[in-house]
């Protein structure tokens, strides 16, 4: 293999990682919003003193018990905060491995 030929596959193996990015971070984004949407909602319930509410399930509104959504609500929190850490962590690896490809990139081009 050549020079060119290793930075090209270094160049390519960079631009792979930063799309992998990319989509992480829009996953975490993503996440969060529906993390603190999921808050919100328990956070209301607990505040409330009614036994039951309206869930959107699909394209209509159900009515279920409080207690019933804000187990869901709990549960689907816990969730979101596992999927959080997990993205978290995948994020941290390919940003460290973009920053151990951009110097080999560098020397290789310098």
């Amino acid at each position: 293999m050549n020079v060119n030929e290793d930075v090209s596959s270094l160049i390519n193996q960079y631009q792979l990682l930063q799309q992998q990015l990319q989509a992480i971070l829009i996953q975490k984004e993503n996440s969060k919003l529906e993390l603190i949407e999921s808050e919100k909602a328990l956070e209301e319930i607990k505040k409330s003193e009614i036994k039951e509410v309206y869930k959107i399930v699909g394209q209509i509104m159900v009515k279920k018990d409080v207690e019933d959504v804000k187990k869901e609500l709990e549960e689907k929190t816990s969730d979101l905060e596992v999927r959080l850490s997990a993205i978290e962590k995948t994020e941290q690896k390919i940003s460290e491995k973009l920053k151990e490809l951009e110097p080999k990139i560098q020397k290789l081009l310098g």
